[in-house]
Order: structure tokens, then C-alpha cells, then sequence
């Protein structure tokens, strides 16, 4: 009879070896490799090689009438970035630091969803049914018809919502690390736990028609810990962003097969939970101060939603050999980048300078339609000048100095219009923009970096140029 055996897997990217040793050879991380033992494989012979079962295939158009209808909780954020609600048998997975609010999300939102007389479980791997009960209360949600456990076995909670007489429309798991199957033979938490738990756990919500949504710790990175293949076995993933020192939180959604990724929620920390942010370019630009150098308006896109965030830059003479770098908010590589073409296209002294940029409000872009903004910021702070008052900026640029277009202009320039700015350095476009945008905006195309630096002339010429 065939003996189990013994492999060691990587708990951050899921590499197995056949010993085990302080370093993982694929993701180099240290201290992450566990023992972890292989169920033995049947004998060979003719009684074990079965016949597999034909499938039934159906076909595309369907006609059998069904209703796809989604479960909408209210939330409009929430709602937005999952594509407008919770598909019946879908599966989300929502990651996040700890101490960020995942857990307080999931319960305002299964209670918002539990007033439409939806059948809500909501079952906790890492706290006691009471403790749930005291932040329900806390957050005045106490009255909610939501159905809480605390349980960690996967066999258990799938036999406990196989009720087809009072069917389970939202499942919550908080958290995915916490369960268990115990036909595995290593600790809640390893990569073979979390991946046979999420594939159960799925098989049975999609067979039936229940939303499932699982909360996923995250390593020092960042990254959702656990296998890579559970972002692949889920329809949604989610991360839960935010500073601590910031009272708001971002809902930003990186793959959504039922909608839009990129789009993200905005929302609020108080004493009642998490609240919805309706305007939140408002809010990013509540605390901006004008006529100060080194400050410039960004006209972003975050999915389908344009977003108005303040770029700062302080430019300040380095007596180090090496002059430091600091970048919150943005991409460090990409203002390595716009510095050099800084100084080789349009001659910028800035090499031997010390330069801090950040995104303010704490909210991270990743598109680089930020790359003008982060120039004219660059520049305004070099000369010691500010930018012309109420003007925003987008724009990618090249290595080559040139400014390239980007996506949505129009629905850029509408949410600065609302805001009341009345100016706009955008990419040069090859067709003419809305006349609605054109009337309430004065809009300047530029196609090259230098026609920023030339925004500035006089002393500011002599301060700024080789």
C-alpha cells in the first residue's frame, strides 16, 4: 500500500520542494517555507481506472428565463465597485492591512442587505459570536436580521447552509486563513488549507447561488497572503486601502469579472463605522492651500470615476553624495523617470537636489496620467513659483519630453469644471473637445514637457535652467 509523503511548500507564492530550507528559491522570501503532508495516490490497476462521466454541454443563448437579478445593499460605494452589486454565486475576496475596516465593511454590509429579507450568514473564524455582537451595537446595527457563527471547519459550515427550504443568498468568511478541511493533514493557514477550503467553499456557493465574500490577511507587502490561485478561483478581489493617520478609506477593485476593475469607493472612519463619501474630490482638496509653489491639481481616472487629488513637491538643495528620493502616493520609478527627462529635454537642474513628492489625502495613483501634474509640480517647486491658480493637469510623457493623451479627457475636465476650476494643461489631442467642456473650461494643449518650464520665466529662468 502506497505511504503518504512529506513535501515543504512556500506560504507566500506556493513552490513545493522536496527539503526544506530558510530561503524560497522562487519569491526569495525567508522563513515562509512549511512542511506539509501529500495525501498517497490509489494503486494502479484496472480497478481503479474509471471511465469518466460524458458532461452536458448547454448553449450560449439561454432560454430558460432566469433572472441574474443582483443583490444591491444600498451602500453606493460598496455597490460601485463591485459592478453594481452581488451576483447570485459570485465570490469576492476583499484584502487589506489589519486594523483597516475590512470586517466593519462586511458587517454594515450584510446587514443593509439583510433588510430586504435576504438570508445573511455571517460566519467568523477570528472572533466570538459576542464580540460581533459589540461592534453591531457599536455601530447601531444591533437589530439587523443577520445570522452569525463562529466556526473555522469547512465541512461544518457547508453542511449548515445546505437548506433548501430557507436558502443562504450571502455567505461572509472572515477570514479564508482561518479555515479548515480535516482531511488535509497540515495548519489552518498553510497553502494546501486555503486553497481547499476556497475551492469548496465556492463549489457549494456556486452550485446553489450564494454570494460568498472572504476576508484575505495580507503579507508586509501588501499582497494577499495564501496561494496566488485563490485571486484566480474568485470572480472579485478587492483591497481595502487607507492610512492610518487619514480618517478615509479606499475601496479599489483589481479584478472584477462582473465589472469595471479599477473603480474604487470612497469612504469615511467615524464613531459610526465606515460612511460613504459622495464627492470625495472635494474632500482630497478640502485642506488645499493656493498660490504655493510646488502644488498641482491632478485630473485622474480611477475606473470610471475622475478623481481631483493635489500633487506636492518640495525641490530643496542635498549636501549627500546621494540625494534622496521620497515618494508617497506614486510610483518611485516613474519619478526617477520624469526627473531625468526633466533634465536631459528641458535642461532642469535637479540631480543635485533633494525631492519629496506626495499624493496628499493618502491616496495612492497608479495611472500615468500623473505624469504632468507631477512635472508642473516638479518645476513650481524648483523655480519657487506657484502654478497659475484654479488649473488642473493630465497627461503621460514620454521619455522623449513629449506628452502623450490619455483616457476620458472629457470626463476629466467635467469634474474640474464642477469643482469651479477654470483652466486645463491637457495633451495635444488630434480632435477638438466637447463644446460643452470648451465653454466652461479654458483649455491648453501642450505637446511637449517644455512648454511647462516655459510657464515660468525671468528670474525663475536663471533658477531653474543649466
Amino acid at each position: 500500500m502506497a505511504k503518504s509523503s512529506k513535501s515543504y511548500v512556500c506560504q507566500s507564492c506556493g513552490a513545493v520542494s522536496s527539503k526544506w530550507s530558510g530561503k524560497c528559491e522562487s519569491c526569495e522570501g525567508w522563513n515562509c517555507i512549511t512542511e506539509e503532508v501529500v495525501a498517497a495516490a490509489p494503486p494502479k490497476g484496472l480497478g481503479s481506472r474509471k471511465k469518466g462521466r460524458a458532461i452536458q454541454f448547454s448553449e450560449l443563448k439561454d432560454e430558460s428565463g432566469k433572472d441574474y437579478k443582483r443583490h444591491v445593499s444600498g451602500i453606493k460605494e460598496f455597490d460601485r465597485t463591485t459592478g453594481g452589486g452581488l451576483v447570485p454565486g459570485s465570490a469576492i475576496l476583499i484584502g487589506g492591512d489589519p486594523g483597516i475596516g475590512k470586517s466593519t465593511l462586511l458587517l454594515q454590509v450584510v446587514c443593509a442587505l439583510s433588510k430586504s429579507n435576504a438570508r445573511c450568514v455571517y460566519i467568523s473564524g477570528e472572533e466570538a459570536v459576542d464580540q460581533v455582537r459589540m461592534r453591531a451595537q457599536r455601530l447601531g446595527l444591533g437589530d439587523a436580521n443577520v445570522e452569525l457563527a463562529a466556526a473555522t471547519s469547512v465541512r461544518d459550515i457547508i453542511a449548515s447552509i445546505d437548506d433548501t427550504q430557507n436558502p443562504v443568498e450571502l455567505l461572509v468568511i472572515d477570514s479564508i486563513q482561518t479555515m479548515f478541511i480535516d482531511t488535509i493533514e497540515s495548519a489552518p493557514g498553510t497553502v494546501s488549507q486555503v486553497r481547499t477550503s476556497a475551492q469548496e467553499i465556492i463549489r457549494t456557493a456556486k452550485a446553489k447561488g450564494i454570494a460568498v465574500i472572504f476576508v484575505g490577511h495580507v503579507t508586509k507587502d501588501g499582497q494577499i497572503a495564501g496561494p496566488r490561485v485563490l485571486e484566480h478561483l474568485v470572480d472579485t478581489v478587492l483591497y481595502f486601502e487607507g492610512d492610518r493617520s487619514h480618517h478615509f478609506r479606499i475601496l479599489r477593485s483589481v479584478k472584477n469579472r462582473f465589472g469595471p476593475t479599477d473603480e474604487i469607493g470612497v469612504f469615511e472612519m467615524a464613531h459610526q463605522g465606515l460612511v460613504e463619501v459622495e464627492n470625495p474630490s472635494a474632500l482630497f482638496l478640502s485642506q488645499r492651500q493656493g498660490g504655493v509653489a510646488g502644488s498641482a491639481v491632478l485630473a485622474a481616472l480611477e475606473g470610471t470615476r475622475p478623481l481631483l487629488v493635489e500633487v506636492q513637491a518640495l525641490v530643496a538643495p542635498s549636501n549627500m553624495a546621494a540625494p534622496r528620493r521620497a515618494v508617497l502616493g506614486w510610483d518611485p520609478n516613474r519619478l526617477a523617470m520624469i526627473v531625468a527627462v526633466l533634465e536631459s529635454r528641458c535642461g532642469l537642474r535637479l540631480s543635485g537636489n533633494d525631492i519629496f513628492l506626495n499624493i496628499a489625502g493618502g491616496i495612492r495613483i497608479n495611472e500615468p496620467a500623473a505624469d504632468l501634474a507631477v512635472a508642473a509640480a516638479l518645476v513650481s517647486a524648483l523655480s519657487g513659483q506657484p502654478l497659475p491658480p484654479e488649473t488642473v493637469f493630465f497627461g503621460e510623457v514620454g521619455l522623449a519630453g513629449e506628452v502623450r493623451q490619455v483616457a476620458q479627457p472629457d470626463l476629466r475636465l467635467k469634474e474640474a469644471s464642477k469643482l469651479g476650476f477654470e483652466k486645463a494643461v491637457v495633451p495635444k489631442a488630434k480632435k477638438e473637445f466637447a463644446g460643452s467642456v470648451k465653454e466652461v473650461i479654458d483649455i491648453t494643449q501642450a505637446a511637449h514637457v517644455q512648454d511647462i518650464a516655459d510657464m515660468f520665466s525671468g528670474e525663475a529662468d536663471q533658477k531653474i535652467c543649466a
